[in-house]
């Protein structure tokens, strides 16, 4: 039936346009901004799922920046323990050389003038600082840095305390009120108390280097996870936009049709 007031074919062709222009902008929104997800509405449970990606992604880069500091923090403190190492090195040094029976008291004395600086040194050396942070503490306190993005998992720096134990002894020793062949012992003793002292640093700095590397490891893997969810395909989207596009001249160009459609009621009605 051809009716004046209705005409179904032009309304479902507005329709169909209609849709396809909402198409259309919903393709270029996403080519535009590199999205798949544009809206909420396009895809509500994989939305939910990037954000919480994005934010453990976010979480990881940061707790990588805390644990490279940590690295810094224990290479500050190695190179401390390198110091100290050679001050020791040289204080038993001494301590052997005022050990000699040809060596009158002012000779042992001129020995134990730089044995009592290095002694200073050593103790300057304990209050040293990275950032503020005390490289080094009285009973090796142990500060936790955290390996994952949801800190449920840690390591410890050790404040190494390298003016305790025999290190103590010897710091308050002289050359002149003790006997240099017992000052040599406890010296041997200390500089062995160092090298645990810096094996432990060592241990730490390594453990430190993998859990940045697993870190790394794990954001380029959130990154991919959250791409294939929020970005857009690139190449099946252009196709779509294409379809898109054509459809859109079609529905336009049969609209027009179907407008003209009615035409020949006023010939009719002409007579």
């Amino acid at each position: 039936m051809i009716s004046i007031n209705v005409n179904p074919a032009a309304s479902n062709a507005g329709l169909n346009l209609g849709k396809t222009n909402d198409a259309l902008q919903k393709s270029l929104q996403r080519l535009s901004s590199g999205r798949r997800i544009v809206n909420a509405s396009d895809d509500a449970g994989g939305l939910a799922v990037s954000m919480k990606m994005a934010a453990a992604l976010k979480r990881t880069e940061a707790t990588a920046i805390n644990l490279a500091n940590a690295q810094s923090y224990l290479q500050t403190q190695d190179g401390a323990f390198k110091v100290a190492d050679r001050v020791l090195n040289r204080m038993s040094e001494l301590a052997t050389l005022a050990n000699d029976p040809t060596k009158n008291s002012t000779d042992i004395a001129n020995y134990d003038l730089e044995y009592q600086n290095l002694a200073l040194q050593m103790t300057s050396l304990a209050n040293e600082e990275f950032n503020g942070v005390a490289l080094y503490g009285a009973g090796g306190v142990v500060l936790e840095v955290s390996t994952s993005e949801d800190g449920s998992q840690t390591l410890g720096l050790t404040q190494a305390d390298i003016t305790g134990g025999t290190i103590a002894t010897v710091i308050s020793s002289t050359l002149t009120a003790a006997s240099s062949t017992t000052v040599s012992s406890d010296l041997q003793d200390a500089i062995q108390e160092l090298a645990t002292m810096r094996a432990q640093n060592g241990s730490e700095s390594s453990r430190v280097g993998f859990a940045q590397d697993y870190l790394n490891i794990n954001a380029l893997n959130l990154e991919a996870a959250n791409s294939r969810i929020i970005d857009v395909d690139v190449a099946s989207e252009s196709s779509q936009l294409a379809r898109f596009q054509i459809l859109q001249q079609a529905g336009t160009a049969m609209l027009a049709q179907a407008n003209t459609s009615q035409q020949s009621l006023v010939k009719l009605l002409q007579g």
